[in-house]
């Protein structure tokens, strides 16, 4: 159903409350505001994301793609990816630091991510990997932060549409050194690995992403966006999926990843 404009300002105010200092837990959206699907989520997350960007959030720079691994489908309970926006203000690059205090629940998560050298053109969808992988300028060792803003996600409180529209639990990133001559590379073989405060958390490979291979989640996102009649612009970012399970943080911890031939990201937590 379309939203009213009352009905957006109200859900959007209270989907800020989340992005707060200090934030507040997210519950269930007024019932008439609340997104019955994909669609009318992203219809919210384009509203609340302008508002972020004018109460002083930053610019969105990027796309996160959420649930583009088993692992992360069956922990979440989703059967497809799904997109969040990432703002400027929250990148990091290398040995990024945090405020523990900005989040109500931070994580993290083991990412592929790429840059692209070239715009991904609405018109020339549909798009193949062969089409996207023209258009990457460099992949990237990656953390993503995620920040579990609302009452009782393992509970489903609210539901997975609401998460959507509030970007999918997105709070960051740290990019690690870009690797240019990543075309090398066995994408798909590559071993991701997770530890926190030097003891392993988790691990997968390229491969765990759809479809089995990293870059057809930039396939996924830039045939999303072609059907809402978006391009992905040329320096965006996009984060490409997590090879292992989102891990719950406590503050000071000291978070890297190391993906096989791409290198190593850090992100501190005080």
């Amino acid at each position: 159903m379309p939203f009213s404009e009352s009905c957006l300002h109200l859900a959007v105010d209270q989907l800020l409350k989340g992005r707060a200092l200090p934030p507040a837990p997210i519950g269930h959206l007024p019932l008439d505001c609340r997104p019955g699907d994909a669609s009318e989520a992203m219809v919210l997350q384009d509203v609340l994301n302008e508002a972020l960007t004018a109460g002083g959030h930053g610019r969105v720079v990027g796309t996160k793609i959420g649930c583009t691994t088993q692992v992360m489908q069956e922990y979440l309970g989703m059967t497809a990816p799904c997109g969040g926006a990432i703002f400027d203000s929250t990148v990091r690059h290398v040995d990024g630091e945090f405020e523990f205090d900005s989040f109500l629940h931070v994580g993290v998560e083991c990412e592929i991510a790429v840059t692209l050298s070239k715009a991904i053109l609405a018109e020339a969808a549909p798009h193949s990997y062969e089409g996207v992988s023209e258009c990457v300028r460099a992949f990237y060792p990656a953390i993503e932060i995620v920040d579990d803003r609302y009452v009782d996600f393992v509970a489903r409180e609210p539901d997975c549409w609401t998460w959507l529209a509030d970007d999918f639990f997105g709070a960051g990133i740290v990019l690690g050194d870009a690797v240019t001559d990543w075309r090398a590379l066995d994408l798909a073989a590559l071993r991701g690995m997770m530890r926190i405060n030097g003891t392993e958390v988790g691990a997968g490979h390229g491969r765990d992403i759809i479809n089995g291979h990293p870059l057809e989640a930039l396939v996924w996102l830039a045939n999303s966006e072609a059907a809402r009649g978006r391009d992905l612009p040329a320096d965006w970012i996009v984060m490409l999926g997590s090879v292992v399970q989102t891990k719950w943080l406590d503050r000071g911890d000291v978070v890297t990843v190391d993906l096989q031939g791409l290198g190593s990201a850090c992100a501190r937590f005080h």
